[in-house]
């Protein structure tokens, strides 16, 4: 599940006289922006070579594996070492790879295994970015400020994964070679605003590196069960229910839309959870927050069930929008659970243990849907993910009694 969270009342305008924020955003805005139609072009480009269902499952896995590899050594980096730096190479690399594959498509000589790579190398790279990314609003913003600084973030995330799923489709209406050029200059400019922050942190002591505390953050998971609950939760339960690997299947051969309705399909998640980020603004969660998490999870199920009995183009979107607005409270959850409920020299460690968990939930998901779907057809994978996302959700509600009784995110401390 993708990361939404909400923006609360109150005036931006304050925080947009902080330059190194407006650098961030617009950094992470440009560079959710072209991940987005990114996925888009590789999706269809490796359907149109090769016209086969398990060859989109395989994207995922090459994109998981190196994030496997390598999790545990980029959160104990990211505590260690110069954050922003960290994010200025991975940046500049991902401009690379793609003004490569841009010049592969252009001369005719990109072939699967080079999708393949380029999904593999963003995969490695966003280990090491994102758990630094993650740490970027707080070194920024006065605590005063941070909440509304966190949730304007978020927002734009948000409002980048409605637009890009959309704009890659029409870009790829142009040819692979455009969609793939563009996304490098947004990469490469995404680089240029990272160069431009400044950023402050607290002294940061260097413990010898050890084993124990290159895996501190699994340490400290097993501590609190209800984190732990809330992030394997959303492993399993998108791993089951994950539609995405079959969405270029559903455009071209079930909806029948081209790369403009794959792009309409990518985007309808991401509008379900903005709509209900907003109406969430508008009326907070007050309590029983645990149940709530529960329930949208199971709606999330539900919602990929009939996505995936569906052949009419408006009823996809629909449900794919709930699917996505069911999202948001179920991150919303699990995100106040690993920010608020982790101390500040763990957060680098324990935020790559998410990422793990989150790229195996989405990554390992569409390796699933995509050896299942050529097994058994498309619509039948992603029927039963939905139905094994409903009994996971049942599950975790005896394993975890103590996410079940969380009530009020705001009592969430850290130990």
């Amino acid at each position: 599940m993708s990361a939404h969270t909400i923006l609360p009342p109150g005036n931006s305008g304050t925080l947009l006289r902080l330059p190194s924020l407006k650098a961030f955003l617009f950094s992470r805005s440009l560079a959710a922006l072209a991940s987005q139609m990114m996925a888009v072009a590789v999706g269809w480009q490796i359907y149109a070579l090769t016209h086969s269902i398990r060859a989109l499952g395989f994207v995922g896995l090459a994109q998981f594996a190196p994030m496997l590899f390598l999790v545990f050594i980029a959160g104990h980096f990211a505590d260690r070492h110069d954050r922003r730096k960290i994010v200025m190479v991975c940046q500049a690399l991902e401009c690379t790879a793609l003004v490569i594959v841009a010049l592969g498509s252009a001369e005719g000589w990109i072939r699967p295994w080079m999708l393949y790579a380029l999904v593999a190398i963003f995969g490695a790279l966003r280990t090491f970015e994102m758990p630094c990314q993650q740490t970027f609003v707080a070194a920024i913003a006065p605590p005063a400020l941070l909440p509304r600084a966190t949730a304007l973030s978020s927002s734009l995330f948000t409002a980048a994964s409605v637009i890009g799923p959309s704009l890659g489709g029409v870009l790829y209406g142009l040819g692979p070679t455009a969609c793939y050029a563009i996304c490098a200059v947004s990469f490469g400019l995404a680089c240029a605003g990272t160069v431009t922050m400044k950023l402050s942190w607290p002294t940061r002591v260097r413990n010898p590196v050890s084993l124990a505390s290159v895996f501190g953050g699994v340490t400290y998971l097993r501590r609190r069960p209800d984190t732990l609950g809330a992030i394997s939760l959303d492993l399993f339960a998108v791993l089951l229910g994950g539609a995405t690997a079959m969405l270029p299947v559903y455009a071209n051969d079930i909806l029948r839309t081209g790369p403009l309705g794959l792009g309409l399909l990518r985007a309808a998640p991401a509008i379900g959870a903005l709509l209900t980020s907003t109406a969430v603004a508008r009326w907070p969660l007050r309590g029983r927050c645990g149940p709530l998490m529960f329930l949208s999870v199971a709606i999330f199920g539900v919602a990929t069930i009939v996505f995936g009995l569906s052949t009419t183009v408006w009823i996809s979107v629909l449900a794919l929008m709930v699917l996505g607005a069911a999202d948001v409270i179920s991150v919303m959850v699990r995100g106040a659970l690993v920010q608020l409920g982790t101390p500040d020299e763990m957060r680098g460690r324990v935020s790559a243990v998410n990422t793990l968990f989150i790229g195996s939930s989405n990554q390992l998901g569409e390796l699933e849907s995509g050896l299942l779907g050529s097994a058994i057809g498309p619509e039948a994978a992603v029927v039963i993910g939905g139905i094994g996302t409903i009994l996971v959700a049942g599950i975790w509600v005896r394993l975890f009694p103590g996410l079940w009784r969380l009530d009020r995110l705001e009592d969430i401390e850290a130990h």
